[in-house]
């Protein structure tokens, strides 16, 4: 079965965060949560043979899990303003940007959401040109 971009992913996101039963779950499941708070319609996607993908337009970013973090990769975060300087990890490329969220970390519930916001704008305002 295909559950590239069927209504499965959201069950098999749960089910990674049951996996991992420890922070890496914990930080997906309220970065997951975070995601839904800024934008209610957000699609969920499961690609790349496990990757957790949240989408509004176009890819707004993976949440990828490894032993030491949780990586939230934006597919644009080049072209994001950060100004509470949250991305952290792949700043040399130029397109994508990544947080990567170590066990013990908080991270800015409120700059994570801006950040969100200006993703879906970002791959809005891709479609109107």
């Amino acid at each position: 079965m295909n559950t590239e971009n069927t209504g499965s992913a959201s069950a098999l996101i749960d089910q990674r965060i049951a996996e991992l039963a420890d922070w890496r779950g914990e930080t997906l499941a309220h970065v997951r949560a975070l995601i839904h708070q800024a934008v209610p319609n957000v699609v969920e996607e499961w690609k790349w043979r496990g990757v957790p993908v949240w989408s509004c337009g176009g890819i707004l970013c993976t949440g990828e899990t490894y032993k030491s973090a949780v990586k939230l990769t934006f597919a644009k975060g080049a072209a994001l303003d950060d100004p509470a300087g949250l991305f952290n990890a792949s700043l040399e490329g130029n397109t994508r940007r990544a947080i990567d969220v170590h066990e013990g970390e908080r991270l800015d519930e409120a700059a994570f959401k801006a950040l969100i916001l200006s993703a879906v704008a970002l791959n809005g305002s891709k479609k109107r040109a």
